[in-house]
Parts: C-alpha cells; sequence; structure tokens
C-alpha cells in the first residue's frame, strides 16, 4: 500500500479544528503518580476529572503511552511536555479529551518478584561499583545494557498487558472499547507498542510508532511468527501511525519494516521528519497522533 506522507507543519499552531468534547477543553487537565499492578504510572486526566466522572456520569477515551529505553514513566510529562502540548491543542481544539497512561514500561517487563528485589537492591552494578542513573531516568538501574534490553524484550510486558488494562480501567473512568483505545510510544516504547497492539489483537483502534525498534528476537514466543497477528492489526486498525526522523539510527530497519507492510497491501500512515532520535521529534509525533484519534475533526 502506498505510503500516505504528511506535510511538515508545526502541529501545535494548527487551529480551526472541531472538537466533540465539551467546552471543558478550554482547560488542561492534570497529572497524578499512581501505581498499577505495581507498574508506577504518570495519569494525565482531563479538567474536572473528579467532578465529571462521579457516578460514572462521563467516560474518556483513553491512550496507553510508553518511554523508551532507559527511561520511566516520568518522561512524557518531563522530557516531553505533555501537559503543555495537551493545554495547546486543546485551546485550539485540534485533540479530544482523553485520559493518558504513562506506564514505566521497564519496570513492567520484570515479574513483580524480581522487580521488587531489583528496586530493594544497593544502587550498585552487578561489578559492585556505585550506579549512576542513565540518561537522566528518574529511576537507579541496577543492571547492565544487556540485562535490560533482556528484561525489555523478554515478553513479559506484552504477556500481561491485559492484566494492566483491567486494573487500569478498573481505577479509571476510561472506555473498555477498542474504538475509544490507543497506544503508542517512542523508541523501545514502540517495539512494545508494535507487540502489544498485535498480542491483543482487535483491542486498540489506533496504534502509534514513533522512532520506534521493530526488529525483533525470535526465540521468545510473542515476538516469533508475529506477522500474521501484524497483518490482522493493521488491517483492522482505524489508524496505524508511523514516523521516524530521516537521521535516525533505527531508520533503516524501520524503512524494512514499512516495505514488508507495503508487500503486504497494508494500509497505514507514514510521517517522515528531519532530525535524530530526539524529543524535539517525539513532541511533533504526539502531537500530530494525538490529533487524529478517537475521531477527532
Amino acid at each position: 500500500m502506498k505510503k500516505s506522507v504528511l506535510p511538515l507543519v508545526t502541529l501545535c499552531l494548527l487551529a480551526g479544528c472541531a472538537s466533540k468534547s465539551p467546552d471543558y477543553s478550554s482547560t488542561a487537565g492534570t497529572v497524578t503518580r499512581d501505581t498499577l499492578l505495581g507498574v508506577p504510572c504518570q495519569v494525565y486526566l482531563p479538567y474536572a476529572y473528579s467532578e465529571r466522572t462521579k457516578s460514572g456520569r462521563e467516560v474518556f477515551p483513553v491512550l496507553y503511552l510508553q518511554h523508551g529505553m532507559y527511561g520511566s514513566e516520568d518522561d512524557w510529562v518531563t522530557k516531553g511536555n505533555l501537559l503543555r502540548l495537551m493545554d495547546t491543542m486543546l485551546q485550539s481544539k485540534t485533540v479530544r479529551e482523553m485520559v493518558v497512561i504513562m506506564p514505566d514500561n521497564f519496570l513492567g517487563s520484570i515479574p513483580p518478584a524480581e522487580r521488587q528485589a531489583l528496586m530493594a537492591a544497593p544502587n550498585l552494578t552487578p561489578d559492585n561499583t556505585p550506579f549512576d542513573t542513565k540518561n537522566g531516568s528518574a529511576h537507579w538501574r541496577k543492571l547492565t545494557d544487556e540485562q535490560e534490553k533482556d528484561y525489555e524484550m523478554s515478553g513479559y510486558w506484552e504477556t500481561h498487558f491485559a492484566e494492566f488494562m483491567a486494573e487500569a480501567e478498573n481505577r479509571y473512568s476510561v472506555s473498555r472499547e477498542p474504538s475509544q483505545r490507543a497506544i503508542a510510544g517512542l523508541s523501545m516504547g514502540g517495539f512494545h507498542t508494535m507487540h502489544v497492539s498485535h498480542h491483543l489483537h482487535g483491542q486498540f483502534s489506533y496504534i502509534g510508532l514513533f522512532s520506534a525498534l521493530v526488529a525483533s528476537p525470535e526465540d521468545i514466543p510473542v515476538y516469533s511468527n508475529w506477522q500474521e497477528e501484524v497483518r490482522a492489526t493493521v488491517a483492522d486498525a482505524s489508524l496505524y501511525w508511523i514516523a521516524i526522523g530521516r537521521d535516525d539510527f533505527l531508520y533503516d530497519q524501520l524503512q524494512d519494516y514499512l516495505h514488508w507492510l507495503d508487500e503486504n497491501d497494508l494500509k497505514y500512515t507514514y510521517y517522515e521528519s528531519a532530525g535524530e532520535h530526539t524529543w524535539q521529534n517525539w513532541q511533533d509525533y504526539i502531537c500530530r497522533f494525538m490529533g487524529e484519534l478517537f475521531n477527532a475533526e
């Protein structure tokens, strides 16, 4: 299927699109910290959420938004400026109101007992030297890069995401309809997005891969023979949205994935920007992606 390439504009300056939300959307919501199924999260809640959801009066669409490798649940708020971006887009009425759940998908990739032991361990590397945070992460990592990658690609997060989502739906007033669910992520979070969405085929109508790692280990069941499930997932999705910078180190492997999608005549939206593997790009991508969610007009 021919790629759909969007023109390069500054999305947060777009205006003139009618919002389907009430006038509450003129004001941004708040971000709160929570733990769901033992996984630390940041949760964006629309303006006056508590008042509007009393007795189940209002139910919101939901976006599950994931960070990259070495990141944490704080990244989309502190580095991605999600609250400011939402405020800008809500005021310009280019986005629907929604709940955004931002988990620590790294810790979510570790079984609970191992996770507790890891976080309780001294802040030392495996060779018993003091351990510094990586890339400004909010968490102290006590693993080598290879050990961390092994957890990220263990398949645990993908096979337990349905339980995490059920916990989120019990805690927050969010829709359980696939048409009102979205999932997205950057880099390693894009990897998780790709595999969660096909493992839970039919549960997300909107799927976003930002500068995503898509090369997958074939020796892990959830990642092996993924092609058939991805075909069905992309075919059924309302939006399968992919973006990357031309100078991103993951650019070539993502082009191979796009070529595979084309060979299988699967429809997707592709946006290619300038630049590398940067938050400047990911802020642009999340604005563009959210502007197309839940039949936003």
